[in-house]
Parts: C-alpha cells; sequence; structure tokens
C-alpha cells in the first residue's frame, strides 16, 4: 500500500495566489498531487516558480486571463489528455507542448479551447486523476438576462456526465482508480453551504444542477469523498466571498470536491477543507481541499 497525499485548488490566478503564499503552502504540506483551477496564465507569462517545485501538466486554454487547469505531479505522468487534444508539460525545468490525447465529447466540443478539463494518469501509482473548472452559469430563469450562460452551464454538465462515465470505465480497464477533482460551481445537499434558504433561487444551487450533481453518484460509480469522511458536518465549506464578513464568520459554500471510484474513496484516511487562519492568510476565494489516500 502507497500512502498519497492528493489536493484540489482554485487559485483565482496562480500569480496572485503565488504572492499569497501558494508556494509556501504546498510545500509544507508534501502533496503527492495537486489539481488546479482558474491558473489564468499564458505559458509565456508563468513566473519560474509559479506551480512550487512540481512537475506540471497544464492546459491553459485560449482566453487570456482566464479559466486554465493543472495537474502537479512528483514524476512525469504516463498520459495526458484533454479536451483540446492539447497540453504543456514540464521538462528540463520549462513548459514544453505535448500531443494529448483528446477526449471527444459533442456536447463538450465549445469548450475544448477553454482550459475546463484535463487528465493525466499517474506513473508511480495506478490512479487516473482530471482537474475540473465547470463553469459558473446563471440562475435563469430568475434572472432572465443569464439565459445563455445558464444553456452554457446545462450543456457542459450533460457532457462532463457523460465524459466522467466514460474516463472512469477506461480507467478500470487499465487497472486504475479514477479521481476527479475542483470546483463544480455546485452545492450539492443544504449541508454543503450555509445559507441554503436563501440561495434556492441562486446559481450553483438550482434544483436542476444539484440533481445533475447526484446523477455522478453512486456506490458503484462515484463517491463524494469528503462527505463520506464528515457525513454530517455542515460543509466543511471550500468557497467564500472576499466581500463582507463571509470568511470570518463561516458563510461559504462547498463547492470544490475529490469524487473518487469506490475503491479509491474507500481508502481515504482523513481529509478535508485546509482552511486558513484568517482573511488576511488568503490564497484565493477558494481554499485547498486535501485528502490522505492509502493506494
Amino acid at each position: 500500500m502507497t500512502s498519497l497525499r492528493i489536493g484540489t485548488h482554485n487559485v483565482n490566478g496562480i500569480r496572485a495566489a503565488g504572492r499569497r503564499g501558494f508556494g509556501d503552502f504546498w510545500r509544507e504540506q508534501e502533496a503527492d498531487v495537486v489539481a488546479l483551477q482558474e491558473v489564468r496564465c499564458r505559458v509565456a507569462d508563468l513566473p519560474d516558480d509559479a506551480f512550487a517545485g512540481y512537475h506540471a501538466t497544464y492546459e491553459p486554454g485560449t482566453l487570456a486571463g482566464r479559466n486554465g487547469v493543472a495537474v502537479l505531479t512528483r514524476t512525469p505522468p504516463e498520459r495526458v489528455r484533454s479536451l483540446s487534444g492539447e497540453a504543456w508539460r514540464t521538462s528540463g525545468g520549462e513548459l514544453v507542448p505535448v500531443v494529448a490525447d483528446a477526449l471527444p465529447n459533442r456536447d463538450l466540443a465549445p469548450f475544448r479551447h477553454e482550459g475546463r478539463y484535463l487528465e493525466v494518469d499517474l506513473a508511480d501509482a495506478p490512479v487516473r486523476i482530471a482537474s475540473l473548472y465547470l463553469p459558473k452559469g446563471a440562475a435563469w430563469p430568475h434572472e432572465p438576462e443569464g439565459k445563455d450562460k445558464y444553456d452554457r452551464k446545462m450543456r457542459f454538465m450533460r457532457g462532463l456526465g457523460r465524459l466522467l462515465t466514460a474516463s472512469r470505465r477506461d480507467a478500470a480497464a487499465e487497472g486504475r482508480e479514477f479521481l476527479v477533482m475542483g470546483d463544480f460551481n455546485v452545492a450539492h445537499t443544504r449541508q454543503d453551504l450555509k445559507n441554503w434558504r436563501t440561495n434556492q433561487r441562486t446559481e450553483g444551487f438550482l434544483p436542476e444542477e444539484r440533481d445533475w450533481f447526484g446523477t455522478l453518484l453512486g456506490p458503484r460509480t462515484l463517491v463524494d469523498v469528503v462527505r463520506r469522511l464528515h457525513p454530517d458536518a455542515p460543509g466543511p465549506y471550500s468557497w467564500w466571498s472576499w466581500r463582507g464578513q463571509s470568511f470570518s464568520n463561516d458563510v461559504g459554500w462547498r463547492i470544490d470536491y475529490h469524487l473518487a471510484s469506490p475503491r479509491l474513496a474507500a481508502s481515504a484516511e482523513r481529509g478535508g477543507s485546509a482552511r486558513e487562519s484568517d482573511y488576511d492568510a488568503r490564497m484565493s476565494d477558494h481554499c485547498p481541499v486535501i485528502v490522505d489516500y492509502r493506494v
């Protein structure tokens, strides 16, 4: 058995997070794998120490200053997949382009160059890791002007559901466990946000979003690992607004997840949200979510 510490972190801009202590935090955690979302930086503009000394696999997308997902590992992964069939990998201390396996999906085709989904097969453990940044959407019809954003999110979710099923099954056929992590922009249940009563018409907690999230989960498909570890607790939250006293009063949402194949989920020993000690210590509007697994 091998112990793996695996984390996910929406950094809301890697350069800003770096100035706020991102590198020091992850060095102290000694995580084996870190999935990142909203890296929001062109490859040419990345600081030299952007990825805290890890081997990086990065799908920046083509939208300047937006999105971008990465997976940081101790050793180069065996295989890379992305929606676009493109990615960048660390080689000799620099990021260089690499041909990735494209993930065909009709519903996800309009998003293939947005830097929203990336998979890697670990070289030192039988696990396939995915990093996800799901669109935020909008609360249509409660916000009539938000219909286009609402429709885009619904389309992405339809495609993602099929993609996760295919990737999980493909990983299993190759003798690998499957773990998708990242910012799903959905709070699944009332436990997953503080003010659920007043947010029932808010994007991220719409009934259809929550129902869709439920279709991903099952004892033979994917397991919400942090909820399994904390079955009765509120949260633990992973996102708080920068505004007001949301962070100080822990008025948050749990929208960053580890969804694992059942055997991998059962091996989780401990984990949850690595919430910073105070507002001034925050690296992002999201905190890391870290789980220790036995593989």
